[in-house]
């Protein structure tokens, strides 16, 4: 079920309403029913993957701490055996099959048929978060959970489980069990957070993807401006299209007196990569870091060991992101330019007082990465870049994808919206009145000026 549609609306305002109307040791019923139905809505067989994970690891939790000596990590690597199995199957066979067919035709040898299906939406997410369980239950961080409906909830719980933010246990399992009581202060800024999200992804997002689908889908057919102009229109396009849905998602947790982690503070405001990547989906830069960069050694190692790790995790990363060659670049493009931050750290290279500088440097950067990412494949990444960097045709064809004026005003909204991250208060600053009134001018500029085609948010694919 999509955020961005009337459908949502009306189950949203249902939910809502019987979660506060039943007592609460009825509530993780209804949310655990309501949970399953938004998912079912895209294709309900695919509930039985979750399922399975879901008892697979409810099952290893118990197990891990019964268990002694080298049984509790025998149960944690079959847990993330049949997690990791899961998602590679579903996500990487048909990549890797394709890639092995490629090298076998070459010597005519057999070939691996495809798998003809579709991805399930937000495996990879759930599929972490399910993954945080077992491992925290591990290291002691988390008692493992008795109550199977409470479990389920937790990898199911509808506003976060497509596409984050990637929650830990120990945050949310106390919450379930908590008896809340409606707070309209923390109801107001839940429905303020949803206004804000649907603001980015139909005024902003959307209206972006108007300029930046048709010229990444047909790069060949554009010139080296409008090249240029779709690079940054995406930068911003996909950061509203995410962030928008973790604010909404957010909200909406909210709404319900649940509170879920911050996903995104303003990331294209960093004055460096590192900067960048504790400000951009935050949940998954801390589930790298603590599931991944720190047991391999992390920053405790040599310098050359750390920046193997930092290869490591960025090429997992863009690999989570997707089975394609073009984001594990992504990933390596990444990996290799925080390996440069960390080699001018290391030489005492600094450009103090250059705040825009060093801004401007790191936003070109990511966006430079985000090419790869966006572009259908990596043969219309590099050529994208060619023409951009060499091109000599800097024309802009407006018949060919919207009018001047509507490609200013995309332009105007990022130069507000960077203005707004940089110079206005959080949103926990603002009184419940002002958040009140706020959140009725996004609902009022989201109906004049949004774009209600229910466009899937980027991030589902993943």
């Amino acid at each position: 079920m999509l955020f961005n549609s009337l459908l949502f609306l009306i189950y949203f305002v249902i939910v809502t309403a019987n979660y506060y109307l039943l007592p609460h040791k009825f509530r993780w019923i209804w949310l655990l029913i309501a949970s399953c139905y938004f998912y079912m809505y895209f294709k309900p067989a695919y509930i039985l993957i979750i399922f399975f994970t879901i008892i697979v690891d409810y099952i290893a939790g118990l197990l891990i701490e019964n268990a002694k000596g080298k049984a509790r990590k025998l149960y944690l690597c079959l847990s993330i055996v049949a997690n990791v199995g899961v998602l590679a199957f579903y996500k990487y066979f048909n990549f890797l099959a394709e890639n092995i067919n490629f090298l076998s035709a070459g010597v005519h040898g057999p070939q691996i048929p495809l798998v003809d299906f579709i991805l399930p939406i937000g495996l990879s997410f759930h599929t972490f978060q399910a993954m945080s369980y077992t491992i925290e239950v591990y290291r002691g961080n988390q008692k493992a959970e008795r109550h199977f409906g409470l479990y389920s909830l937790y990898v199911l719980f509808y506003p976060q489980m497509v596409a984050g933010p990637i929650e830990r246990p120990q945050h949310i399992l106390p919450q379930f069990r908590k008896a809340i009581v409606f707070n309209r202060a923390q109801f107001t800024a839940g429905i303020f957070l949803i206004a804000v999200g649907m603001f980015k992804k139909v005024v902003i997002a959307d209206r972006l993807a108007l300029f930046v689908n048709p010229v990444f889908d047909h790069p060949h057919g554009h010139t080296s401006l409008e090249l240029l102009i779709a690079t940054y229109f995406f930068a911003f396009q996909i950061y509203c299209d995410f962030s928008g849905y973790s604010d909404i998602a957010i909200g909406a947790a909210l709404v319900l007196g649940i509170e879920l982690m911050k996903n995104f503070n303003a990331p294209y405001l960093a004055h460096n990569i590192a900067t960048f990547w504790k400000r951009w989906h935050i949940s998954l830069s801390t589930w790298f870091r603590d599931y991944l960069y720190i047991p391999l050694g992390g920053s405790r190692v040599s310098f050359a060991l750390m920046c193997t790790n930092l290869l490591i995790v960025f090429t997992v990363s863009g690999l989570w992101h997707g089975a394609s060659w073009k984001y594990l670049v992504w990933g390596l493009i990444h990996g290799c330019l925080l390996i440069c931050y960390h080699l001018l750290k290391k030489a005492n290279v600094s450009i103090n007082g250059w705040k825009f500088l060093k801004w401007l440097i790191t936003f070109h950067l990511v966006c430079l990465a985000w090419i790869f990412f966006r572009a259908y494949n990596i043969n219309d990444a590099f050529y994208i870049i060619s023409q951009i960097f060499t091109g000599n045709s800097f024309s802009y064809q407006a018949a060919h994808i919207m009018p001047v004026t509507e490609m200013a005003y995309g332009f105007l909204i990022v130069v507000l919206l960077l203005l707004a991250e940089r110079y206005l208060p959080a949103a926990k600053d603002y009184s419940t009145g002002k958040k009140l009134a706020l959140t009725v001018s996004l609902i009022i500029a989201c109906y004049f000026l949004g774009i209600f085609n229910e466009a899937q948010f980027i991030y589902f694919q993943f």
